[in-house]
């Protein structure tokens, strides 16, 4: 019997997210679950009780009747206490849960034998994870709505003119914490003109920034600040006291400030400090996005926008729920995937699979039994250097001394076989079918030594452009099916010329697919 997926209202203060949309509520009923809404779930997100019943899922009025009647839970926020006591016996939940900052929380869904799905502990470096990465979706839509606060505060162009009136100076942003978020509000900033400066403890996203249009400003500290899991770690005081030094220095220099910088587990490390606020021009602003877990700035004020020093600091903590409707709609988007992956078979029914290292990370209660923290996923091994190769050592003189290599006798032998052949075929096949087959071989060669040497990255596009190529065989196809153009010569027979029919169909699709799916590709790179 399908399942019902369950999407109640968001209790939080400020939350105007749902869970998910009416656009994926039609793909989730295409997988055979049945889906019930809430009444009034997505007021907040601009998604009707009548737009729901249009894809088909059943509204339900009150929060008791909607959870009793759910197999399985989607959920936003992190469900309160009461929302667990609505939670079926066994039942299924998924959404933020945050284990390690909610210990009494695991042991309350525990109690209920649930099995909880939590979205924030999935294996985010698995590459087949990233379709269900809500962390990401929603930290990009943070980092584009902390541009546009900004830009609110903010009281002048982001970009810069010449005008009749004067001229207008661009807007210096720095960006402190290239993640996800970061690299959203690098983007959004620069599109909208600004000078972007931008750092981060990890080196390796400078490229990153650069190609968003921003420059990375380095820390003149040699440490390495990779966490793991996409994430930063704890530097060492000394990369601090430079990082600070470095903050200092931009804090006079820019206008703008977006503070990005949080770790698992652990409150927003402080990164402007009262002195770094005072030292900004009057009318800039800082938005601080790790407000909720107590700030980047040493003066923000969690929820609020205030103004010391002359300088606004917006600490909202609901910057996704201030793009509502988008946020809704990806996070919709990120757990369909997970349902898709969860029900393979498309019958309504969910397998939680503790073999698939994706959906093992995700599971945090599994049947009443915490299963959390997962052990870590067995990612492929990296291709190492191979070793340098021992010199072998000298054959041995006298009797029964040694001789060539047995791989190069093997080689021998093989390059001797192909010689006869080619003796062969050149000494009785006629002289129209030798000059083919040397084209032929030649092609063979040439077409494989230039696709084995390109960065397998490149593959794609590649194998398109050159598929399309390749279809100079239309032209051999079309010389079969028409008329001989001198008098005398027959006419190939009629398999022949069907063959060459077929091979112009299939050479067409070729051809045409192969520029289409170029297209597509070098689409994906333009703005």
């Amino acid at each position: 019997m399908a399942l019902t997926i369950g999407i109640p209202r968001e209790t939080a203060a400020g939350e105007k997210r749902v869970a998910t949309v009416p656009e994926v509520v039609e793909k989730l009923i295409k997988l055979g679950f049945k889906v019930a809404v809430e009444s009034g779930a997505g007021d907040g997100a601009n998604c009707s009780d009548d737009a729901y019943r249009t894809v088909g899922a059943e509204i339900i009025v009150g929060a008791p009747k909607l959870w009793a009647a759910s197999d399985i839970v989607f959920k936003v926020g992190v469900p309160t206490q009461e929302e667990v006591g609505l939670l079926r016996e066994g039942g299924n939940l998924i959404g933020f849960i945050w284990p390690a900052q909610n210990p009494e929380l695991m042991q309350q869904l525990a109690a209920k034998k649930a099995t909880v799905l939590a979205i924030d502990c999935l294996p985010r470096m698995l590459s087949r994870a990233q379709k269900m990465d809500a962390l990401t979706s929603q930290a990009g839509v943070a980092g584009y709505r902390a541009v546009i606060e900004a830009a609110n505060a903010f009281g002048r162009f982001f970009n810069g003119q010449i005008t009749a009136a004067g001229k207008v100076l661009p807007a210096k942003v720095f960006i402190a914490g290239a993640g996800v978020a970061g690299l959203a509000a690098i983007g959004t900033a620069a599109g909208l003109g600004a000078i972007v400066r931008a750092n981060d403890t990890r080196a390796e996203v400078a490229d990153q920034v650069k190609s968003l249009g921003g420059e990375f400003v380095k820390v003149e500290y040699e440490e390495e600040g990779g966490g793991g899991g996409g994430y930063a770690k704890v530097m060492s005081e000394g990369f601090q006291q430079a990082q600070r030094e470095m903050y200092a220095k931009q804090a006079k220099e820019v206008d703008i400030i977006i503070t990005t910088a949080l770790i698992p587990g652990k409150p927003a490390p402080r990164l402007i400090t009262a002195e770094m606020v005072q030292s900004m021009k009057p009318g800039s602003v800082i938005v601080d996005m790790a407000a909720e877990r107590g700030g980047n700035c040493e003066l923000t004020e969690p929820g609020k926008a205030v103004v010391k020093h002359g300088v606004t600091i917006v600490g909202y903590t609901d910057l996704n729920s201030r793009l509502a409707k988008q946020s809704s709609t990806l996070y919709g988007t990120n757990l369909f995937r997970l349902t898709e992956e969860l029900c393979k078979t498309k019958d309504g029914i969910i397998n939680v699979n503790m073999e698939d290292d994706a959906i093992r990370g995700l599971t945090v209660i599994k049947d009443g039994v915490i299963t959390w923290p997962a052990p870590a996923p067995k990612l492929p091994a990296a291709a190492t250097k191979p070793a340098a190769a021992k010199p072998a050592p000298a054959p041995a003189h006298g009797h029964g001394g040694g001789g060539a290599p047995t791989s190069a006798g093997k080689t021998a032998v093989i390059f001797g076989i192909a010689a006869l052949m080619f003796l062969l075929v050149g000494a009785y096949a006629p002289a129209a079918f030798l000059g083919h087959f040397t084209v032929f071989v030649l092609a063979c060669f040439v077409g494989y030594m230039v696709v084995w040497n390109v960065t397998p990255a490149l593959h794609t596009p590649l194998m398109s452009v050159t598929n399309a190529i390749s279809s100079i065989i239309a032209i051999g196809a079309l010389v079969q099916i028409a008329p001989p153009l001198t008098e005398g010569l027959d006419r190939p027979d009629g398999w022949i010329r069907w063959l060459a029919v077929v091979g112009i169909a299939l050479t067409a699709v070729n051809m045409f697919g192969g520029f289409a799916v170029t297209r597509r590709m070098l689409s994906m790179f333009r703005k």
